[in-house]
């Protein structure tokens, strides 16, 4: 079987709902939108948790607990497998380097150091965060991990 011979399967198509077109076709004179009022117009959405005005029930209820997500450290990560794959004449390795190669991007963020993959060569590679398999490769082929 190939892409171009799947078929959806009986009933998965549906026909585009006509609204408007008379009150013989099922959704004719107000199309479905009930009465009159707010959501009968167009353009219109109310966001989710909106009480028509009313203090709603998530301002009402108190905020307990810290939540760390919007200051967390997010990291670029790279494997030794792929610093294996840098040209020969690259010795020393930081995140300005990887990114001048593509292997991460330039926008700002730690480099952390995976340990996937394998190593011959000897580079000296400078980054925030090392993991335990990935120092262990890295000095096992006579290069140095330097954090940062």
């Amino acid at each position: 079987m190939k892409l171009h011979e799947l078929k959806n399967v009986a009933g998965a198509i549906h026909r585009k709902k006509r609204v408007g077109c008379g009150e013989g076709g099922g959704h004719g004179k107000t199309s479905g939108r009930g009465g009159k009022g707010q959501s009968a117009r167009s353009g219109s959405s109310i966001r989710p948790g909106f009480e028509g005005g009313q203090m709603p029930l998530y301002r009402k209820l108190p905020h307990r607990g810290f939540n760390n997500y919007n200051f967390r450290t997010t990291y670029a990560t790279v494997n030794v497998g792929d610093l294996a794959k840098l040209d020969a004449s690259v010795t020393e390795v930081t995140s300005e380097v990887l990114a001048k190669h593509g292997l991460v991007r330039d926008d700002g963020r730690a480099l952390k150091v995976l340990g996937d993959g394998e190593i011959s060569r000897a580079l000296k590679v400078t980054a925030a965060k090392f993991s335990e398999s990935a120092k262990a490769k890295l000095e096992k082929a006579g290069g140095q991990a330097i954090n940062a």
